[in-house]
């Protein structure tokens, strides 16, 4: 065994003296090794964080799930939007605003008005432009649409802190709302009027009373499915429907990103491969008379193989090590930059961009292998 461990020492302390009598050239292949280390690392801890980070990015567009009444009932209750929330718990919830539209008479004008939650709509569709306030709740507030608003003065941004008449309908009483903010939002939500849900339910008379829910989930794909069926076994009387255009976008985007970093990955294994190849070739013509003379002295081909490709593998750690490292330093940078959020570190994917360097650098080694063991040391020897 103590023979082992010095017959390795030595062969070790061959090599890396073999390395250090090519400093220029093979701190070339170091450095080539390293940057591509280093952008393998760094693009995959970029892929593997991104799509979590690209999902919260996306509920900015609105809710990914909506939540229906199952069957042929128009409303659910409160009481089982709650259950479709803790038969939610586990996975990542950004917002979920229930809403029930009615359709009221504004100003004795017809409007398709809608109560809900606005602290949840926050969440859910922060796209909402408002000026003024969202109401707040407890309180006689209205959110105008700004195409609605316009129906009802030239001037909408007077209309804020003014009072609107508010009523159900012929007989139904007539209630005073203050219009606390105009909504912009490039969709139909500038023709409705909204309210808070439990002002809403008092009007129609109709307590409890949910229309639909919007929610929104950091999830994609196989998640999204998840998140439908935990819904649907919870057997609530309530239907998860995927919003197909927000959740296929989503899909889209994650699937082009993947295919660009596979590409990338390739590219830079390629020219990596290369440019230790070509360094690793100039090294052994180099070294042709060493090798001759080693061969004379008789060293076999195997141990001529063995010490070249010991001195690409060395080359391949050692670039990898210092790869993986500014790798995660770069995707730290780019998470930070772009999302605002730091990344953790992932030991399994420095380990990947080591054992892929130190492959790369072992397969950059067969062809200046090759020639080394083709060497004929008469030949060398003679000068030839």
């Amino acid at each position: 065994m103590a023979g082992r461990i010095k017959i390795l020492e030595m062969f070790l302390r061959m090599i890396v003296r073999a390395l250090f009598r090519q400093k220029a050239r093979m701190f070339v292949a170091l450095l080539a090794v390293a940057v591509g280390a280093a952008i393998i690392s760094g693009m995959i801890t970029v892929y593997r964080e991104v799509p979590a980070q690209l999902g919260r990015e996306f509920r900015a567009y609105g809710a990914n799930v909506l939540l229906l009444p199952a069957g042929e009932a128009k409303t659910f209750d409160g009481a089982s939007l709650k259950k479709a929330q803790e038969a939610l718990r586990g996975h990542d919830i950004v917002g979920c605003a229930p809403f029930l539209y009615e359709r009221l008479e504004i100003n004795k004008q017809p409007v398709l008005t809608g109560g809900t939650d606005f602290e949840e709509v926050k969440k859910v569709s922060p796209y909402w432009m408002v000026k003024g306030e969202y109401p707040k709740a407890g309180e006689r507030e209205i959110l105008l649409g700004a195409e609605m608003a316009s129906k009802i003065a030239r001037d909408t941004d007077k209309l804020i802190g003014q009072t609107v008449s508010v009523s159900a309908g012929e007989g139904k009483a007539m209630l005073s709302f203050t219009v606390s903010g105009i909504v912009s939002t490039g969709g139909k939500e500038e023709q409705f009027a909204f309210l808070n849900l439990d002002e809403l339910q008092k009007i129609v008379e109709k307590p409890g009373a949910v229309g639909l829910a919007q929610l929104s989930v950091v999830a994609d794909g196989d998640s999204l499915k998840s998140v439908e069926d935990a819904v649907r076994t919870a057997n609530i009387g309530i239907e998860p429907q995927e919003v197909q255009q927000i959740a296929h976008s989503e899909f889209n985007v994650l699937k082009k990103l993947e295919v660009l970093i596979l590409l990338v990955t390739i590219i830079v294994l390629i020219l990596t491969l290369i440019c230790v190849t070509t360094t690793m070739t100039a090294v052994v013509t180099e070294r042709r008379r060493e090798i001759g003379l080693k061969k004379a002295l008789g060293a076999s081909n195997a141990n001529i193989v063995m010490e070249f490709l010991g001195e690409g593998c060395v080359l391949g750690l050692v670039g990898g090590l210092l790869g993986s490292g500014f790798g995660y330093l770069f995707a730290q940078s780019v998470s930070i930059n772009v999302f605002s959020r730091g990344i953790a570190f992932a030991p399994g994917i420095a380990v990947l961009a080591v054992v892929l360097s130190v492959i790369v650098t072992g397969v950059a080694s067969l062809i200046p292998v090759r020639i080394a063991t083709s060497v004929d040391p008469a030949i060398v020897l003679r000068g030839e």
